[in-house]
Order: C-alpha cells, then structure tokens, then sequence
C-alpha cells in the first residue's frame, strides 16, 4: 500500500517509464556494483594475480542477491555506501571477500556505473525518439499537401503545409538524435585508475609491470561494453561529461517545447488539437473546455530539463584539483531527474503524435481570409497582361487592401478584396479569374516536394532497422 505520508517523486509516480525508472534505480546500481567488482577480479585473475575461479563463481552467485539490510546496517556505522556494500558482499562470499575491491577507489563503481546508467538512458531516449519520429513521419506524409497559413512573429505570412510544418518540428528532433548518438560515441568508460588517477595501487599490485596496470584498464572497459576510456581522470572521470550529456538532454527539452508551443497555439486557431479523451475534463469550472494538457504538460517538464543544466555546468566547473565531493548530492539529483523528465516528454509526445486531430475547415476558413492579399502581386501581373498600368495598378490596390483590411479588423465581416478588384474596371478581371487566382495550392511553393524529400533523406535512414517496437505509449494520468 503507498505511503502517503512522506514526498513521493511525481516523474516516478506520474509521468516516466518503468525501463527509465530502472535504469536509475538502487536496484540497477547496486546490481551494477557487483558486475563491476566480478569484472574487475576476473580481469585481475588473467592478468596474474591470485585470485581462483572459486572465488568468482561466489562472486557471481550473488551479483543480483544484494543483502541490502546488511549494506543499510553496515552505512549507519560506518557513513561510507560502498564500503558498507563490499562489506555485504563480502558476508555473503566469505571465500572471495579478501578479493573484492582490489586496488580501486569509490569512485570505480560509483562513476563507472554512473556512466553505464546514463549509456542506458540515452539508448532508451533514442528508442523512443525514434518512435515519435516515425509517427510524425506517418503525420507529415498524409498532410503534405494541405494548404496552411504560415505564420512569421505569429502574423500571417505565405502559405505552407501541415505536412511541411511537421517537419519543421521533425528537424529538431533529428538533430536532438544526432547529439545523442555522438555523446553515445564519444561516451568514456573511466575504468581503473586509483585514488587520485595515476593507478599507483595498480603498480604495486602488478609490481610496477606498466603493461599489465594498462591492460587492466582495457579489459575492465571491454568488459563493460564500452569502447573508448578517460586516459586521463582525477579521482573521477571529468564532470564536464555529465554536463554534456545535459546539454543533450536539453537539446531534447528544447525542441519538445517548440514543438508543443505550436500546437497550443494552433489548438486555441482550431486548426489542430491534441487528443482528447471521450470522458476527459478540460477545467472544473468551464466544462465545455478542451485544454492542451498533454502539450502543457510537455512545456512544463522540459523547462525544468532545460533548468537543471545549470546544476552540471556549475558543478564542472567548481571541482578542484583530484576530487572534491560537492558534486555527489547534486548528480544523485539532476541526473537522474533530468532524464526521467526527458522520458517522460518523449511518452507524452508519442501519445500525442498517435492521435493529432486536424481541422480542414478551419485551416481553409483563415486561408480564406488572408489569401488574397498574398494574391495581390500575381493580381497586378495579370491585369498589367491585360494592358494595364503596373504603378497605377499598384496604388490601387494599395487602397483597396486597407478598404478590405477596415472591412475585416473594423467591422468583422469577410475579407472582400477580390470583389472590390473585380468591381475596378482598370483591372480588366473577373471574379472568378481571381478566385482562380488565390487556389491556395499556387501558394505552397515546393512544401509537399520537401517533404517527400526530407522524409526519404533524412528520417528514412534513422528509421531503417530501428527497434520501436511497443512504441503505444499510455499516459500513467
């Protein structure tokens, strides 16, 4: 039964996944303590040091039984949680006690698995990027070619595509999983490197056999699935990768937002709306509202994304020297809380995207009411065919723009601009020249090549063998 007495954390309780909260969790950490400790003894053990395959196989045989009453006890005493966790490992492998730890600092599980969790984190922020790309796309292909108003400082501007605008959004995103995928490639194991990181204990274990100390590093970062190490790390393995894997994330908040910044505005146009459940409640008070919650809900959390690079950025820059330990409270927040928000924005975006409602009626109404004053120069090229006068024909409908402008801002009725010009006898057009004039499709420029073009370049490529499978995300509220 859920305790509600005490604070619980609403990202894990209401908005992120159960894989992202995993990944983040004591259970995975811990688990991954102990895959570290048995990596590093089977390393040092082909390398020459006395250590027998009994003791491993101990050490294997309770990697994922963690006697956490034992750790807790042992912390109480001794304020110390990795000690307190070799201590527990080693109640449980009394054969293979002396061994664990062997020559390695805190820091060796604590940082090391820090950069596993946040490998995994950003594999399953990619996975459902990627799903939410895929749905866009799906979006993006049915509505490439439905005339839209653009608009430039929201004011209305040339016509574009629903489809086009999509992929305005889409382009975001895919340089949000260009940053991921080079922080993923880029991303450093810190491997083994001693108290202060120029693995002395190392030299001594290995009786100053340089070669071995360097192949113990090697090893230890193979066996943990990473390609690439710090050659050089204090104590720790530098902050300023924590702080670029925020700004990743970051990147992520920000295209979020955008994204979810225009569809509220085009839900209050009523152009386009987010899904809308048969027995949601839009507002307590106001029962005929229907709120962009989803989209909200998305501003909201990736302003707190975007908030907590500062808390990196100022912790990379105030470490001194080796070590200093003013970085550990903060990483055991803003790390794991950014990336539970990012995924949880990512789930509200996929749900989003599986049900985006568009208006076609309401588009064409405000097309409607702005296309012919974008008519306004093919208008005057026309009439110029026809023998008139370019400058005189300009000043003209000059005037009749704002007669139709006063008409439309002044009085509230319809934008009556081409009937003015039709009743103008210098024109030489008819009204129906003129409605032909303003077909919004003359208007739309290559926004439906674009799209097929972006798609088939861009989004293709990424979406070709990727794993989205499961990818129906349901909101937890």
């Amino acid at each position: 039964m859920k305790d509600r007495t005490v604070y619980s954390n609403p990202l894990i309780e209401r908005y992120s996944s159960k894989e992202m909260s995993y990944i983040f969790s004591p259970e995975n950490k811990f688990r991954t303590w102990r895959k570290l400790w048995i990596a590093l003894a089977e390393c040092e053990k082909e390398l020459g040091i006395k250590i027998t395959k009994k003791q491993i196989d101990e050490l294997k045989k309770y990697q994922n039984k963690i006697n956490y009453e034992e750790a807790e006890k042992r912390e109480k005493i001794v304020r110390h949680d990795v000690m307190s966790h070799v201590y527990a490992y080693g109640l449980q492998c009394p054969n293979a006690k002396g061994i664990i730890h062997l020559g390695v600092t805190s820091a060796y599980v604590g940082d090391n698995t820090d950069l596993i969790q946040m490998k995994q984190g950003l594999i399953e922020l990619k996975k459902k990027l990627l799903s939410l790309l895929k749905k866009m796309k799906d979006f993006a292909l049915k509505e490439k070619n439905r005339p839209a108003l653009g608009f430039t400082h929201f004011q209305a501007a040339q016509l574009t595509t629903v489809g086009k605008r999509t992929c305005l959004w889409m382009n975001e995103f895919v340089l949000d999983i260009e940053e991921i995928e080079f922080c993923l490639d880029t991303l450093r194991f810190r491997g083994v490197k001693g108290t202060t990181g120029t693995q002395a204990s190392f030299m001594e274990l290995f009786n100053n056999d340089e070669s071995k100390v360097k192949n113990l590093d090697d090893m230890v970062t193979a066996k943990m699935g990473f390609d690439k190490k710090f050659i050089i790390t204090g104590q720790t393995y530098t902050r300023k990768a924590d702080s670029r894997i925020m700004q990743c994330l970051s990147a992520v908040a920000q295209s979020a937002h955008k994204t979810t910044n225009d569809i509220r505005l085009l839900q209050n146009l009523k152009e386009i709306e987010e899904p809308f459940e048969k027995n949601q409640i839009g507002s307590s008070a106001m029962a005929y509202k229907r709120n962009p919650m989803r989209s909200e809900r998305v501003a909201s959390l990736s302003k707190y994304i975007i908030s907590l690079t500062s808390s990196t950025a100022m912790t990379a820059s105030t470490q001194w020297f080796e070590r200093t330990l003013d970085d550990s409270a903060n990483k055991r927040l803003s790390i794991p809380e950014a990336f539970l928000a990012a995924d949880a924005v990512l789930i509200i975006l996929n749900n989003i995207f599986d049900g985006l409602v568009v208006y076609p009626k309401q588009i064409e109404k405000r097309i409607k009411a702005e296309i012919p004053f974008m008519a306004t120069e093919n208008i005057i090229m026309k009439a110029v065919k026809k023998g008139g006068d370019r400058q005189e024909l300009h000043e003209k409908i000059r005037e009749l723009s704002m007669q139709a402008g006063r008409n439309v801002k002044e009085l509230g009725l319809e934008n009556n601009l081409l009937d003015l010009i039709a009743a103008d006898k210098s024109f030489g057009l008819s009204k129906k020249e003129l409605e032909k004039m303003t077909d919004p499709i003359l208007y739309i420029g290559r926004a439906p090549g674009q799209v097929t073009e972006f798609i088939k370049e861009t989004i293709d490529p990424l979406l070709k063998n990727a794993d989205i499978a499961g990818s129906d995300f349901e909101l937890k509220v």
